[in-house]
């Protein structure tokens, strides 16, 4: 079974998604985070963002592999072999990862692996086009979005939680980029996929966004 979780960035995707695999047993697939490895390389090479042939050429020799700790639930991250967990939600990242994510080629590269990986046991993928371009014939799709105020404070304090020096102001800058850029992109663009539950979490907290989605889940009719 296939549970595709799409939404605008700071939506909870990742965290909703996490959770939901725990209680289900499924494997948690988080794309944005093998976009965030590639887009971390690139910047360590020191290319340029609008360098469209050298990050395709660099996705062509890249490897990137998701795992799961099976004591602490926790996703590693790999890039070529190297656990860049961390280093991929730092700003310098976050900054980029929407430039290098609508490249057609690296978005067709990064295709063939989360089908793969999808497609090897019950999976929940969350990213922007999982129910509309990754698995448009998931058995279940949800759309999960937030207005953007709440959006903002939620990733505003998960990156000071973690240490983050950032200011509020540069974290409305960079989702009000990235949403321009995640749904007007010319390759899968953002958007819900006509049979997508759309589930609104700007006043939820995260207990019942999951139990929300799981009465979703569990119900014969959605």
């Amino acid at each position: 079974m296939i549970i595709a979780i799409d939404g605008p960035a700071g939506a909870g995707k990742s965290t909703i998604a996490k959770i939901l695999a725990q209680k289900l047993g499924f494997l948690y697939i988080d794309t944005g985070a093998m976009y965030r490895a590639l887009t971390l390389k690139v910047i360590e090479k020191g290319l340029p963002v609008d360098d469209l042939n050298g990050i395709i050429h660099l996705a062509k020799q890249t490897k990137i592999e998701l795992l799961h700790d099976s004591c602490t639930a926790e996703l590693k991250v790999l890039l070529d072999g190297n656990d860049v967990s961390k280093s991929i939600r730092e700003t310098r990242v976050t900054k980029f990862v929407s430039d290098v994510a609508k490249i057609k080629e690296v978005r067709e590269i990064m295709l063939g692996l989360q089908r793969k990986l999808g497609l090897s046991t019950n999976s929940i993928l969350d990213g922007r086009d999982i129910g509309t371009v990754v698995f448009p014939d998931a058995q279940k799709k949800i759309f999960l979005d937030a207005n953007f105020q709440e959006r903002t404070l939620r990733r505003y304090k998960e990156l000071k939680d973690s240490g983050y020096p950032v200011s509020l102001q540069e974290i409305e800058n960079d989702l009000s980029n990235r949403d321009k850029i995640d749904s007007t992109r010319e390759t899968a663009p953002l958007k819900k996929a006509d049979d997508a539950i759309l589930v609104d979490t700007t006043s939820l907290s995260i207990d019942q966004v999951v139990d929300k989605i799981l009465n979703i889940l569990n119900s014969p009719n959605e």
